[in-house]
């Protein structure tokens, strides 16, 4: 039986767990903290419980292959959302609301943007054609090399070769008249942790998931409840679990790892080891590369850093959905100096998460749990974040003035957390929320590997390797790293 040890216990780590627990492996996850999730994670303060992270999934079916592939039924219970979001921009009082039934969305842009209905059904057809003829050989896809990905992206129909020329916002320029609706459908590059003017049109593809293919979800009793229904699996598998446990170096080898050593040094043997940390900064930080070295990770391009507040109140926010967007007047100017500023952004855009208002157990009655994230610049730009206490209240005192509720005398529990105590907490490097980029240079082969360059035994699974960020991204990563360690080890079924 093959020992694998699993560093990390992020959704990445636990898919891969769940992937191999059923083909005959030993498997043990080791964990920095005390509980597993890493940013799949909860809070809970005061009676009030939060999604410390991501707070919303797509591509749904992803989940379903992932329980399937472990021999189960998928055990979550989703829920999807509609309007999806909604989103206030500054001197308008009233939001849009965004649905996936395009009329009833085109009612929300009349005299703003005429035949919105019909521009939107061609733009999404096109990302929707580039998603299908990507998805299986590209994204889905492990590669060898460097060459064998450029011969994948070779067979892909030359009608898609414009967007990975243009920019996300040159594309919506080119089919939308009205800054609004290009601004609404530019959101999707703040999920990548980017901006639309440095992100490929490719990702317009985002569109359409959201608004056409399978739409947002929820998870019933919080996001956290996908980290709970695995680990349950998990530990009637007798998968064990290691916490308080974080690998600060690679001990002996000889062409592969013989152990890994923790911050206690206690020593780690396994056959194979999968780090769910960030692919690069282990490299650097922990195998100690001169190729990822401190300048070397620092001249990347990484996301932009989470600033989140979590707060308790009291009353009910009725002007609030579950996903909202408060946006500036000011957009292009704001995306174009987020990434380098050393000062917290005067007036910040930032996303608001009220779960609370399609679930009563996120809070006590006549209450509502929000969760705020703005996006700001990692600590490589920003490294003194002593305002962020400041910071924080200027942000609440701009959502109570635009939904009309004083949220400063109504807070019940506070919670903040800054670049820094992301960075601190779950090893992200300079803060950066979602990890590398997804440039053209930085995708796909070009992205750090899910198998290590020297050590044979050696992977990685997340956010960080390929294919990229989000939840089902996350899923996917960990059917390919388990797909590469069958083929190197050819383990019995």
């Amino acid at each position: 039986m093959k020992k694998v040890i699993i560093i990390g216990s992020g959704l990445g780590g636990l898919s891969t767990a769940l992937r191999l627990s059923n083909k005959g492996y030993d498997i043990t996850v080791l964990e920095k903290h005390s509980t597993p999730g890493g940013r799949l994670n909860t809070i809970e303060q005061d009676g009030f419980r939060f999604d410390m992270g991501p707070s919303f999934m797509s591509m749904t079916y992803e989940f379903d292959d992932l329980f399937k592939s472990a021999g189960v039924e998928n055990p979550l219970i989703m829920k999807e959302l509609d309007p999806i979001y909604q989103v206030f921009f500054e001197g308008r009082e009233k939001p849009f609301r965004i649905f996936k039934d395009l009329n009833k969305l085109e009612s929300e842009f009349v005299g703003i943007e005429d035949n919105l209905a019909e521009k939107l059904e061609k733009y999404l057809n096109k990302g929707g054609e580039f998603f299908h003829d990507t998805e299986e050989q590209v994204v889905k896809s492990n590669y060898k090399n460097k060459l064998n990905y450029i011969l994948k992206l070779s067979k892909v129909p030359k009608k898609h070769l414009p967007y990975l020329y243009r920019s996300m916002w040159k594309e919506l320029e080119n089919t939308f008249d009205s800054e609004e609706v290009r601004v609404i459908f530019s959101l999707v590059a703040f999920f990548l942790g980017s901006t639309p003017f440095r992100t490929p049109s490719i990702y317009s593809l985002l569109n359409y998931t959201e608004l056409k293919h399978n739409g947002y979800w929820s998870v019933n009793n919080g996001m956290y409840t996908i980290v709970r229904e695995i680990v349950k699996i998990l530990e009637s598998r007798n998968v064990k679990f290691e916490f308080n446990t974080e690998i600060v170096r690679v001990g002996n080898n000889n062409g592969k790892v013989a152990q890994m050593i923790d911050q206690n040094g206690n020593s780690w043997e396994a056959d194979i080891f999968i780090s769910n940390s960030d692919a690069a900064a282990f490299r650097g930080k922990v195998l100690n590369r001169s190729e990822y070295n401190e300048k070397k990770l620092d001249d990347m391009h990484w996301t932009l850093a989470p600033f989140t507040i979590y707060l308790g109140v009291n009353g009910k926010l009725d002007n609030l959905i579950h996903h909202n967007y408060f946006l500036g007047d000011n957009f292009r100017e704001y995306a174009n100096s987020i990434f380098t500023t050393s000062v917290s952004p005067k007036k910040p855009y930032y996303y608001v998460n009220a779960s609370s208002r399609s679930d009563d157990s996120c809070a006590p009655e006549g209450c509502e749990n929000i969760f705020i994230l703005c996006p700001v610049p990692d600590l490589r730009f920003k490294k003194n974040w002593s305002d962020k206490e400041e910071f924080a209240d200027k942000i609440i005192k701009d959502l109570s003035s635009r939904v009309s509720f004083n949220i400063s005398e109504n807070i019940i529990t506070r919670k903040i957390l800054a670049p820094d105590d992301w960075e601190g907490m779950l090893n992200l490097y300079r803060g950066s929320g979602l990890g590398l980029a997804h440039d053209l240079n930085q995708v796909g082969a070009f992205r750090p590997k899910n198998k290590d360059e020297k050590f044979s035994n050696l992977y990685y699974v997340g956010a960080s390797t390929t294919p990229g960020t989000g939840l089902p991204m996350v899923v996917i990563s960990s059917k390919l790293v388990t797909e590469r360690i069958e083929n190197d080890f050819r383990t019995i079924q």
